[in-house]
């Protein structure tokens, strides 16, 4: 008896099951609501927006008045009936082939980016870019236009940093190589002694702008790093065949709006002379930080080739000039910005009302 004692309790033991450890309720953290620092939120934030607003929509009204006073409206009359219809139209529609040539330039960064806005959005926020672009200046037209149109497309402002960046080493590349070209090959003749260089000169600048232009198609076709860093923010290398795209998109471009002043010039100076003279006056513009230009384009002009033509004819065509290439565009580009702020404004009024 007292040896099967012990046998008993141990099957009794054995029988009797486990407890399972109690399980301790755990408290589910609450999120704590982060105080809001947006712009958007502060109450003088509408009152600021609706005063920067109407002194845009001000800016612009008084460019086109200062852009048209600039003008001397009884020669451009008199230079536009002396022109034949179809130079004018000539010119009309080169104007309209360089600008639907540009508003392509943002389709590459469409495809550079993966964004899916559609074609006919992305070609209308970068005609209305550039068209001020010309008029205004790019900090203005290429920049602030861009981030505001696209900001209203829905893009964030990084992606429309690198839309705007592929766009402006578009143009700039093809600058470059078309420029690199036309002075190493065929410089302008008769520089002004103040411009203390000469056409030999111009040609070394010539090959350093195809060295440069063939650097990047190298940097981009070759280079094992595809990420380069530059103050701050990645940027990522086009492909090869975009980047010769680029460099052909962008001379492509300089060369239609040569045309157009060719055309104008009834073609009477050799083309190769125009085109020299345009990218010359394109820097210069750059470099004086005047928007659209305005008496640069006029001034390289008449020092390059008013012993080619006569001084009035010059300028009388490069007043045609302005009026199709500068003025026609953002009248146009103007209209269409403030359709595009109407049906914003409309659509933001529509969806807070859907979410009251």
């Amino acid at each position: 008896m007292a040896s099967s004692l012990p046998l008993t309790r141990a099957k009794s033991a054995a029988k009797t099951p486990k407890e399972a450890p109690e399980k301790v309720p755990q408290e589910v953290p609450q999120e704590v609501p982060k105080p809001s620092r947006k712009l958007a939120d502060k109450a003088w934030w509408p009152w600021f927006k609706r005063g920067a607003t109407a002194l845009f929509f001000i800016a612009v009204a008084s460019l086109l008045v200062t852009q048209a006073r600039t003008i001397d409206w009884t020669e451009v009359l008199a230079s536009l009936q002396r022109y034949p219809l179809r130079t004018l139209a000539a010119a009309l529609a080169l104007a309209v082939v360089s600008f639907t040539l540009y508003s392509c330039f943002d389709l590459l960064g469409r495809r550079y980016t993966g964004h899916a806005l559609g074609t006919g959005s992305v070609m209308l926020v970068t005609f209305i870019s550039y068209a001020f672009n010309l008029n205004l200046g790019s900090l203005v037209g290429g920049v602030a236009f861009r981030y505001r149109l696209y900001s209203r497309l829905g893009l964030r402002a990084g992606l429309t940093t690198r839309i705007m960046t592929l766009s402006m080493l578009t143009n700039w590349t093809g600058y470059l190589l078309l420029g690199g070209l036309v002075f190493s090959l065929l410089p302008p003749t008769g520089l002004p002694a103040s411009w203390k260089i000469d056409s030999a000169q111009l040609r070394y600048v010539g090959l350093a702008l195809v060295a440069l232009a063939g650097g990047y198609l190298a940097l981009c076709a070759f280079s094992r790093q595809r990420t380069l860093q530059w103050r701050g923010h990645a940027i990522e290398l086009p492909s090869p065949q975009m980047a010769s795209l680029q460099l052909l998109m962008g001379a492509g471009n300089w060369l239609v709006m040569s045309g157009i002043v060719f055309i104008l010039l009834q073609q009477r100076i050799e083309f190769s002379a125009v085109v020299g003279v345009l990218l010359l006056a394109a820097i210069a513009g750059v470099i004086t930080h005047i928007p659209a230009g305005l008496g640069v384009l006029e001034a390289v002009f008449v020092a390059l080739l008013s012993h080619q033509m006569p001084r009035h004819e010059l300028l009388a065509a490069l007043v045609a000039y302005r009026v199709i290439y500068y003025l026609l565009p953002l009248a146009l580009a103007s209209a269409l910005y403030f359709v595009m702020e109407a049906k914003a404004k409309k659509l933001g009024k529509t969806a807070k009302q859907t979410n009251a």
